[in-house]
């Protein structure tokens, strides 16, 4: 999950070879399409029927998925996957249609008109307010529900949910951990980022506002309280548990064995042997292992010490979700297909195709897939060095003045001598609205 879109999507010409006959979907503008409420948004979306009990269906479906999930030479899994689908309902005879939105612009891309846009979808779940709040999402019931509750951990489910209801299926978990050179630092220099700035150099993204809280949180700063989703809380990264960690923060950008990791810097320095660790998540795994071979280490996040004492980093944990339009025709057909996608059966095909690391339960018990160091360090940072990313409105706050502080702390313009000062304007910038902050 990236925290913000970046790009809009690329709608990709790629027809499956099976037969159908439309999808009438009601026309109308984004402006109607964020403001409607859609009777079908109301029921609950299910997917009871069995395949030997089907109807005849003949439909189109617009599926949307990353690019990588439609690539030849990273599976085909996307299309794969649909024709498996197809495969097990020989009585739908579904028209498939590709087209590309990574997970973090789903909300983008979906809300901008959502009578036009896929029928099934990936998204991050940091997403999932504003695509309910824009009717672009379908309420689970049934079967559907009763799958997500029976295969995904509590807390997986409650990265799906709002009051109560699930609106998507999770197939991964989505947070970043740390990689390392196992030949510079040992078992024990990897619990302290302090410890591994002594024997090697070390790139952390410092200016990604997805990553620089994980040191405000661990000296005791809040978002949103306990839970994350008390929207009254605010953030709260204030007084001396705020300034200290900026002081902090000022002394690690002018440690000579600290980089920024930005542009690709960390996956860079990893190959010309220049950093010896970076922290990232299970999509740079392949290039970190091309990098570092057998010498590749992952371990969830290490503590810091601030102002005398060591904490815990904490990173943002969420998940990515495959959802359901409200508005497509034929809702049996496209739950059943979202289902599917989020299945063991695809979330193994994910996983080995891939790297996707799976959050289905079953499979997390299997043998091989336990004994992936790189599914240990996620779920270890999941469930043990983490907070659940907030996914309230007012999160929306947070991103750019969060990164404005990474990029003055990194261009020494936040200094000792200033940090109280920066820190309060930093958490004022987080607790005010996005149109007030352009007004100011």
């Amino acid at each position: 999950m990236k925290k913000k879109a970046l790009s809009l999507f690329l709608v990709a010409a790629m027809v499956a070879s099976m037969t159908g006959c439309g999808n009438n979907k009601t026309e109308g503008n984004s402006n109607n399409a964020a403001t409607t409420t859609d009777n079908k948004a109301d029921t609950e979306a299910t997917a009871d029927a069995s395949s030997d009990d089907e109807e005849e269906i003949t439909c189109d479906l617009t599926v949307w998925s990353p690019a990588e999930d439609q690539a030849e030479d990273q599976g085909n899994w996307l299309p794969k996957m649909c024709e498996q689908f197809a495969a097990q309902h020989p009585n739908w005879h579904i028209n498939f249609t590709y087209g590309v939105c990574p997970e973090g612009e789903a909300k983008a891309n979906v809300t901008q008109d959502v009578d036009a846009a896929a029928d099934v979808y990936m998204y991050a779940n940091d997403n999932i307010t504003d695509l309910v709040s824009n009717n672009a999402l379908a309420k689970l019931g049934g079967s559907a529900l009763e799958a997500v509750q029976s295969t995904n951990s509590q807390a997986i489910i409650d990265s799906v949910s709002i009051d109560g209801s699930v609106y998507g299926f999770p197939f991964t978990t989505n947070t970043w951990y740390m990689f390392y050179d196992k030949s510079v630092f040992s078992d024990d220099d990897i619990k302290s980022l302090d410890t591994m700035l002594e024997k090697g150099k070390v790139a952390f993204p410092l200016t990604n506002s997805w990553y620089i809280a994980s040191f405000y949180v661990a000296n005791g700063g809040t978002m949103f309280g306990d839970d994350q989703m008390d929207e009254s809380a605010g953030i709260d990264f204030s007084g001396d548990k705020g300034t200290q960690v900026t002081d902090y923060l000022v002394d690690l950008a002018a440690n000579p064995n600290f980089v920024n990791d930005a542009d690709g810097a960390g996956i860079a320095g990893l190959r010309d042997g220049s950093i010896k660790a970076m922290f990232s998540g299970s999509w740079d795994a392949a290039s970190v292992k091309e990098a570092l071979g057998d010498n590749m280490g992952v371990a969830a996040l290490p503590t810091v010490k601030i102002n005398g004492n060591d904490v815990q980093m904490k990173a943002f944990a969420g998940s990515k979700a495959i959802g359901v339009n409200p508005k497509c025709e034929n809702q049996q057909v496209a739950i059943a297909l979202a289902q599917y996608l989020a299945s063991a059966e695809a979330q193994q095909a994910h996983y080995d195709d891939r790297g996707v690391v799976p959050c289905n339960t079953d499979l997390l018990a299997q043998d091989a897939i336990q004994a992936d160091a790189v599914v240990t360090a996620q779920n270890d940072t999941f469930d043990n060095t983490s907070i659940t990313q907030p996914f309230v409105a007012a999160m929306s706050n947070y991103w750019t003045p969060a990164e404005n502080m990474g990029k003055a702390i990194v261009n020494g313009e936040v200094t000792h001598d200033n940090a109280a000062d920066q820190t309060e304007k930093f958490n004022t910038a987080m607790n005010t609205s996005e149109a007030e902050n352009a007004t100011e």
